[in-house]
């Protein structure tokens, strides 16, 4: 839990009355799922809490909950009235922001979390701990953080150009792929004049190769329509030797004359 916060975490074992646990306020604010939450009662009922919730002293006969907020849930179900809990230590309990961050981070890993709650959770640590400290919490990426960011995550000078000359997916998808916002507004600039195939083909190579030179993309993109059908009427003698060339060199006549085709505009240049 909370990588990056304490190298360790000391706590001890306490049972505290459930009316004294606060669920702090944004504690990303997620509607529980009332039939997980029902299992998990169940499950408590007839097995016992395995994993007590983790709590730190907020003030006298007042706890933080840090992790646990389904188990809570749960055990408040069942009426119950005092739950054991693992109180940490004033030696390694955390300040305020850096407890939700920490709650945040906990909850990330919970089993079955959506998209939403995922991206929710880290527009919260983003702007709590910032985008890279957050990546680094979560053992993410910062491609992979801020995907999950999304859109929330792009700088408002990006989010200016949507919609006029960009989506929001295509604006998401340039600053994940480009971080850097003055490159990125460069890029933008320039795919705004494509069509939407281009636009679309050219994020696509953004994503795998954000190195890639403008030219480069181009060039590329360019290639990759030539690679589609295209059909030649041949005369018939024409037709005949491309037929007993493929034969000679083992290949279709298509392929043989895509071949061609291709070795001419790469000495053209294209």
């Amino acid at each position: 839990m909370a990588k990056g916060y304490h190298h360790e975490i000391a706590y001890r074992l306490r049972e505290v009355p459930v009316r004294q646990i606060k669920v702090w306020g944004d504690a990303q604010a997620r509607k529980l799922d009332r039939t997980g939450i029902s299992e998990l009662a169940r499950s408590i009922k007839s097995e016992g809490l395995q994993n007590p919730p983790m709590v730190q002293q907020d003030g006298k006969n007042s706890y933080l909950l840090m992790s646990g907020q389904r188990r809570l849930a749960a055990l408040k179900r069942l009426r119950t009235r005092k739950v054991p809990v693992l109180v940490l230590t004033k030696k390694t309990a955390y300040e305020l922001q850096d407890a939700k961050a920490a709650s945040v981070i906990e909850n990330i890993y919970r089993r079955n979390m959506n998209t939403r709650d995922i991206a929710a959770a880290c527009g919260f640590l983003a702007a709590k701990i910032g985008r890279s400290k957050a990546a680094q919490s979560l053992g993410m990426s910062a491609i992979t953080f801020r995907r999950y960011h999304g859109f929330a995550g792009v700088p408002e000078r990006l989010k200016e150009l949507v919609p006029k000359r960009l989506s929001r997916d295509q604006a998401t998808r340039l600053y994940t792929a480009v971080p850097d916002l003055a490159r990125a507004l460069k890029i933008a600039g320039r795919i705004s004049k494509l069509d939407s195939s281009s636009r679309r083909a050219y994020l696509e190579l953004l994503s795998r190769s954000p190195n890639l030179s403008h030219k480069t993309m181009m060039k590329k993109i360019r290639l990759h329509r030539m690679q589609k059908t295209v059909l030649l009427k041949l005369p018939k003698g024409k037709a005949r030797g491309l037929a007993v060339q493929s034969r000679r060199h083992e290949m279709e006549p298509q392929e043989l004359a895509g071949r061609i085709l291709s070795d001419w505009l790469k000495r053209k240049g294209y």
